[in-house]
């Protein structure tokens, strides 16, 4: 039986220890916090428990595939409930859009704004259902690991436009201004602009609308204790506060030929040696090759291209809690809300001169309106995001944090939660920094390599280590990238490419 010793604990993590240990495998976790999460860890502040990580569920089967190979059932773990709407989408007037997986209501919605955009949104879902079956349904599960690979997919890319950005390829159907906006975030969930991921991103709302939104009753904490309960049930090992600082490499003796090394297990920052056959990193790609890996041994990844490719935006994002219910607001447990400015702030994010804008666009998540008990009884619990550049940009966030936060939250009082700073009890703010310092995430970016189509497939970090026989990858910096149906997909590969390798 081979033991794996697996770097990390975010939902690619958890998903590659439940699916190996469900398959004979040895497999122990070492993560470096005190719970179990990585992006998704929990905050628990003055009765309050806030998620710090993804709280949009789609693709459920891909959870559900998980529990079935272990021979059990997702429903005895987690309960998955449906929301309603998907999300609620506020212009920059206040005016809301509501978005659902129902075609008469979407179109009522869009009535409501430009009714010649009715055709046009049709026309639209057609074209996303064979992008959909292309870019999710065939190639999300699948590993690119040689240019042929790549080169096999090449007709089909130029048949779905994948060459245009998600943007330019909406914008050949819908003519509203507000509603490009309305059909173009998506991207952004997975860390990319609108205006440079590719359109095979456009697949995001066809998913959605396969499968809907859900969210995790109890929240996102509560779906990672299900995993933590599912991997010790199948026999995995868990290690908290164990923070690994360095992959071991055993040479071999035929040298100069990459692949030829293979690494033998980690050193803790306590020291200690722990060894394994083979090893799955679901930290941060280039923090993986860049702090683990000693540089003679890095032929590919080498310093110097880790900080040649493109990595997401960050994050700002304000965890709050009230002693006020806001049940009489105009607000759902999914709002997008979005600033004046659509293109020019994508581009002050994503392009940016080092400085930080003075408008923002945000996600207002409010989850006391499906789960009361996040929160004490009569109070409220929400996080609101921000996108914002990251660390590549020289922000001196040390400085810009309590300013941008103030913004934001006078904004919320101002338009959205009447006497809310009057009414706060618990808040905890997390910014690039702490994706940098403690998610050990490069440039302090909150989605890892920046999906645009010459970092994607083939191009993207790859799912086995180009330069390890036996280190896989797992996780937003990997094929095929963030999102939770992006890193359980790459839990999938690994798997696959670990058994099928023997």
């Amino acid at each position: 039986m081979k033991k794996i010793i697996i770097i990390g604990s975010g939902f690619g993590g958890l998903g590659a220890a439940a699916r190996l240990a469900a398959a004979g495998y040895e497999v122990e976790i070492f993560e470096k916090r005190d719970k179990l999460g990585g992006r998704a860890y929990v905050y628990e502040k003055n009765g309050f428990t806030f998620d710090g990580g993804p709280t949009i569920i789609t693709a459920p089967f891909l959870f559900d595939e998980i529990w079935q190979q272990a021979g059990k059932r997702r429903e005895d773990y987690i309960e998955f409930v449906p929301c309603e709407p998907f999300y609620r989408i506020f212009d920059h007037n206040g005016r809301h859009f509501d978005y659902n997986d129902d075609e008469a209501f979407i179109l009522s919605e869009i009535d409501k704004r430009n009714p010649e955009d009715k055709r046009g949104y049709l026309n639209f879902l057609h074209t996303t259902k064979a992008i959909f079956d292309k870019g999710f349904v065939e190639l999300s599960d699948t590993p690119f690991l040689s240019l042929w690979d790549m080169l096999k997919i090449v007709p089909d890319l130029l048949r779905l436009q994948s060459y245009k950005s998600v943007y330019r390829y909406v914008s050949g159907f819908i003519q509203d201004d507000f509603l490009r906006q309305v059909f173009t975030f998506h991207p952004l969930l997975v860390g990319g602009n609108p205006f440079d991921t590719t359109s095979i991103y456009a697949l995001i709302h066809y998913l959605e609308r396969e499968w809907g939104v859900w969210y995790a009753k109890g929240g996102t904490g509560a779906l990672v204790n299900a995993f933590g309960r599912l991997i010790k049930e199948l026999g995995g090992a868990v290690r908290l506060n164990a923070e690994v600082d360095e992959i071991l490499v055993e040479e071999r003796t035929v040298t100069g030929q990459r692949g030829k090394n293979r690494v033998r297990g980690v050193r803790l920052k306590d020291g200690s040696v722990h060894e394994a056959d083979v090893i799955i990193s679901n930290a941060e790609v280039a923090y993986t090759y860049k702090h683990m890996i000693p540089a003679r041994y890095r032929r590919k990844y080498t310093d110097r291209r880790l900080e040649r490719i493109r990595y997401a935006m960050s994050l700002f994002v304000i965890y709050f809690g009230t002693k006020k219910r806001y049940l009489d607001s105009k607000l759902k447990h999914h709002n997008i809300i979005l600033g004046p400015r659509y293109r020019g702030l994508l581009k002050d994010i994503f392009h940016n001169n080092g400085e930080l804008a003075n408008d923002f666009s945000l996600y207002l998540h409010m989850p006391t309106i499906t789960d009361t008990s996040l929160a004490p009884e009569g109070h409220e619990a929400f996080y609101v995001l921000s996108p914002v550049p990251n660390l590549k940009s020289g922000i001196d966030w040390n400085r810009a944090r309590k300013p941008y936060r103030d913004a934001i939250m006078q904004f919320l009082e101002q338009n959205y939660l009447p006497d809310l700073q009057e009414n706060l009890v618990a808040e905890h703010v997390i910014d690039p920094l702490h994706f940098r310092d403690t998610l050990n995430s490069f440039q302090g970016s909150a989605f890892s390599v920046e999906p645009i189509l010459t970092q994607s497939a083939w191009f993207r970090p790859h799912n086995r280590s180009e330069e390890f026989g036996n280190l896989y990858f797992v996780g937003a910096g990997t094929h095929p990238g963030a999102g939770l149906p992006g890193v359980l997909s790459s839990s999938k590969i690994a798997e696959n490419l670990i058994v099928t390798a023997g």
